[in-house]
């Protein structure tokens, strides 16, 4: 496997209405993760360090940062297709950290949030952004070629 499909790649799905749906899908996703939950952590706040710190990473302001930029970069970069597999995987470890460590003695309705990105996170590693995304125009895909004469 290539570096260009790693970071652009993605399953060929010839349906229209189901590359509309990974569309809607990885933007209202993208979107939401980037200004309701990123957007907030640049820069983080010192609480959000500190907290950071008590969960045992070691220099909690970096890691801060890189949960952030995570879920601010990830989700702009999620919601436009663009190197969705490798931003999916930063998304869904920072989302994974946050299920099971932040959040690992909060009951499972406070959880399912970070399950939720984290489960959508893993759809998109696994499937790519499909063909209405950034990530497709680089690939090449959906451009008509012409007959040579």
């Amino acid at each position: 496997m290539n570096i260009k499909a790693i970071l652009f790649g993605g399953a060929q799905i010839e349906s229209f209405t189901a590359n509309l749906g990974l569309c809607v899908l990885r933007a209202y996703v993208g979107l939401t993760l980037a200004f309701t939950h990123g957007f907030g952590k640049i820069p983080p706040a010192e609480r959000f360090i500190q907290g950071t710190g008590r969960m045992g990473f070691p220099a909690p302001e970096f890691f801060s940062w890189a949960a952030g930029l995570s879920e601010f970069g990830g989700g702009i970069l999620l919601a436009l297709g663009l190197l969705t597999r490798p931003s999916s995987f930063f998304v869904g470890i920072t989302m994974l950290v946050a299920a099971v460590i932040r959040h690992a003695n909060d009951p499972y309705s406070t959880k399912e949030r970070a399950l939720m990105f984290l489960a959508v996170a893993v759809a998109f590693m696994l499937i790519g952004a499909g063909k209405y995304s950034v990530d497709s125009r680089i690939r090449g895909e959906g451009q008509q070629v012409s007959p040579t004469i």
